[in-house]
């Protein structure tokens, strides 16, 4: 039986660029840890933020598409992203994102209490206090790591057929069923942080791509063998699955299951520091081998932006 010890990271799709960027590293913190380009689409960004060391479990990813229609989250995404923040930090975050103007509200579940708030182009977001999952030790203006975002807790999963989706976690990817609360079901794979998928019972209407809505979810395999692994067992288990791709910092493989939702399988190595410092990582273009001859063309094209503290 494999087991994926949770979340690897999750991808999505904004609109402006500087706004995407003031809100994730400005507003939440997080440490921009590279900028490249979408590998199958070159003419467009693709941006990852995550925790000081760039760590599976920490990085949410985007594609900014300026100008394009705004999706509709529904059934097939993924509905609703959490973050882990360490115990004792949600007053700092709650006075934090009222002082800069962003609408939250509270709901607790499974005993514990979320605070829920949207992104500038409409992806829902959650912060929860857990103990687990280290410390994030990147600085960004007030937020220090006694309260600074973690990685994630993990995400709500809108499914259009939810017992497909809860059979694909526990049969696929190894994670327990730990409980039911309303209208969900809670699943848990063994890793510290990204580990807590919840599943909407009830299905919504279909999803459809564009601006505020997840593109995919990957999930974590340990190394280039283990992920081959991943590959035969998901192709055994009878889902259609991609030959293995080379993103740069990590190997992925693509299936969608049968709730309608894609999901990604990609390695923890080699990271994000293999072509660049860690010290510097995410503070200018990089670009894969393939795509080097057209970094003037590319850079002309692509809008320019600035990392500020929003304090």
């Amino acid at each position: 039986m494999k087991k994926t010890a949770g979340i690897h990271h999750i991808t999505a799709i904004v609109g402006h660029p500087q706004e995407n960027v003031d809100f994730y590293a400005g507003v939440l913190g997080l440490r921009m840890v590279k900028q490249t380009v979408n590998f199958d689409d070159p003419g467009t960004y693709h941006l990852y933020f995550g925790n000081d060391g760039g760590k599976p479990g920490t990085i949410i990813t985007f594609f900014p598409w300026v100008n394009a229609y705004q999706g509709k989250v529904g059934a097939g995404q993924v509905g609703v992203t959490s973050y882990v923040i360490p115990p004792g930090a949600m007053p700092f975050w709650e006075e934090r994102l009222g002082r800069l103007g962003i609408s939250f509200a509270k709901e607790e579940r499974f005993g514990e209490m979320n605070l829920m708030f949207e992104d500038p182009h409409g992806l829902q977001l959650e912060l929860v206090e857990r103990e687990a999952g280290e410390v994030n030790n990147y600085k960004s203006g007030s937020i220090t790591p006694e309260v600074a975002i973690k990685g994630f807790g993990g995400a709500t999963l809108l499914s259009a057929r939810p017992e497909q989706t809860g059979k694909t976690l526990l049969d696929v990817l190894g994670l327990e069923k730990v409980g039911e609360e309303g209208d969900l079901t809670r699943y848990r794979a063994y890793g510290d942080i990204g580990n807590i998928i919840d599943v909407k019972r009830t299905p919504l209407g279909r999803g459809q791509m564009g601006v505020g809505t997840v593109h995919h979810i990957a999930w974590r395999a340990q190394d280039d063998q283990d992920h081959l692994d991943w590959q035969e067992h998901v192709r055994n288990q009878g889902y259609g699955v991609t030959e293995v791709k080379d993103r740069n910092y990590f190997n992925a493989i693509y299936f969608r299951e049968h709730g309608e939702i894609l999901f990604e399988i990609a390695t923890d190595p080699p990271g994000f520091a293999h072509d660049e410092a860690l010290e510097t990582m995410g503070r200018k273009l990089m670009l894969p081998e393939q795509y080097e001859p057209l970094r003037a063309q590319l850079t002309d094209s692509l809008i320019p932006f600035e990392i500020h503290e929003m304090e």
